[in-house]
């Protein structure tokens, strides 16, 4: 892979519930008993919700006494660290609160023992999941958060922030069954973070379900369109990395990725990524390629002086061929020079274009009697290789004619003369009948016409690249 790197999505960084005065703002609101105890440092306990009963069990305020206590001497330290600018003071602050909430868990495991009302187990959630925060303890958190969303008595409003936190430390402990269950309803739900998708999709990919992976990315997008809400690019990246990394497996699935992203947002670079994509997933040869690198070209995506685009104007200068279309070659790298994608002093690239150069005279000549030719040749062989020259120069209208003349005839590829003869009508300006044409292209070159086809949408809309 070149513009679409295959590592790039690799990576999900979960959020691990990084403390701020926010996040311990609530957890020290909600940290108290509702069952008699006295709220801690004097804050209120959490609101009721409205038909779930949150009391707390004499039982369990017992056992939670030193907890409480522990969490009510880390207030001072909790102030300081919220005081803290950020920082070696802040980093400081949070070592001292660390060590003040050391020994919190064994606290919170004998508390959790004497659990016996909703209420007890929605509160030592709550308790757990700040001291794991606080001590960057991801199982802690998982585990916390997982009794926050079994007692059943959560704040309706709060459960699907939850439940991405706890999908994040599932996934941060690579406890990706945890983290799909987590997970699967609030991306069902479009949840706002977005995160959430990927973190979902990967983890069914780190167990070896890649295709049920982009399933779960899939209903992301629809929930998020649905919503009339924009899919954003790295959910798309994140579907290809899976793809790719499953291929061939999941080439099909791949293709349709790459369709997707650029059907989405026609950036250059996604032009370049997809059409890459497809180029791979298709295993295509030379002659495949120019018509994957004519894309490329019109849509933007060899725009820059990057090593990919360095490497697909070469792909292109070879598959083109001085010999075979020496205009085209000419085209190419005149522009490429001109763009600095190339050098003109580069032993390939001068070979190239000498070569080009000394046979576009002859060859453009040479046409409107190989036009003729093709008229009376039995199949459209003929046909089909001078409305490659013809395409080549710009002369639409002539390679329109004569791929039709090809298809006509028969004994040539009729996907690849209609694919093309989709090319030239699309360069003239025909869109309507460029996307008819797209339209009933099958085989091999169907994933390149429809990557064409998609680019006259973008045209339509003011965004091919």
């Amino acid at each position: 892979m070149r513009a679409f790197n295959a590592n790039s999505g690799n990576t999900i960084s979960a959020k691990s519930g990084m403390i701020g005065r926010v996040a311990l703002g609530m957890a020290l609101a909600a940290a108290t008993l509702t069952g008699g105890v006295d709220a801690m440092a004097k804050d209120k306990p959490a609101a009721v919700p409205a038909g779930k009963a949150t009391a707390n069990s004499k039982e369990f305020a017992t056992a939670a006494a030193p907890l409480q206590k522990t969490l009510a001497d880390a207030r001072p330290a909790i102030d300081k660290f919220n005081a803290a600018p950020v920082g070696a003071a802040k980093d400081a602050a949070l070592g001292e609160l660390k060590a003040v909430m050391a020994g919190a868990p064994p606290q919170l495991a004998v508390a959790e023992a004497a659990v016996k009302t909703p209420g007890d187990r929605l509160l030592l959630g709550q308790w757990g999941s700040m001291v794991g925060s606080v001590l960057g303890d991801a199982k802690l958190m998982q585990h916390a958060l997982q009794n926050v969303i079994d007692s059943g008595v959560a704040p309706d409003d709060r459960i699907p922030g939850y439940r991405f936190q706890l999908g994040n430390s599932a996934y941060a402990n690579k406890d990706y069954a945890g983290a799909i269950a987590a997970l699967t309803p609030l991306v069902a739900g479009n949840f706002s973070d977005n995160a959430a998708a990927e973190i979902l999709a990967d983890s069914y990919a780190k167990q070896g379900q890649p295709a049920q992976g982009l399933a779960a990315m899939k209903v992301a997008v629809d929930a998020r369109r649905a919503a009339g809400g924009t899919v954003p690019d790295s959910w798309f990246t994140r579907a290809n990395t899976i793809a790719y990394s499953a291929s061939p497996k999941l080439s099909t699935e791949g293709v349709q990725w790459a369709q997707m992203m650029v059907a989405a947002n026609p950036t250059p670079l996604n032009w370049l990524g997809a059409a890459q994509l497809v180029r791979l997933y298709g295993n295509y040869g030379s002659q495949d390629t120019v018509d994957i690198s004519r894309l490329m070209f019109r849509t933007g995506a060899l725009n820059g002086k990057s090593k990919d685009i360095e490497r697909e104007y070469v792909e292109y200068l070879q598959a083109a061929d001085p010999r075979r279309l020496p205009g085209e070659v000419v085209k190419v790298g005149d522009a490429a020079i001109a763009a600095g994608a190339l050098r003109a002093t580069d032993t390939f690239v001068a070979d190239s274009l000498t070569q080009a150069r000394g046979r576009v005279a002859a060859d453009k000549a040479s046409l409107p009697a190989a036009a003729k030719s093709a008229q009376a040749s039995p199949t459209g062989v003929l046909a089909m290789a001078t409305g490659d020259g013809f395409l080549s120069y710009g002369m639409d209208a002539q390679a329109e004619e004569l791929y039709k003349l090809a298809i006509q005839k028969g004994g040539v590829d009729k996907d690849k003369a209609t694919l093309r003869l989709g090319i030239a009508q699309s360069d003239a300006g025909k869109t309507a009948e460029a996307k008819a044409t797209f339209g009933t292209v099958a085989g091999k070159s169907a994933p390149i016409a429809k990557l064409w086809s998609t680019y006259l949408d973008a045209k339509a809309v003011g965004k091919a690249g």
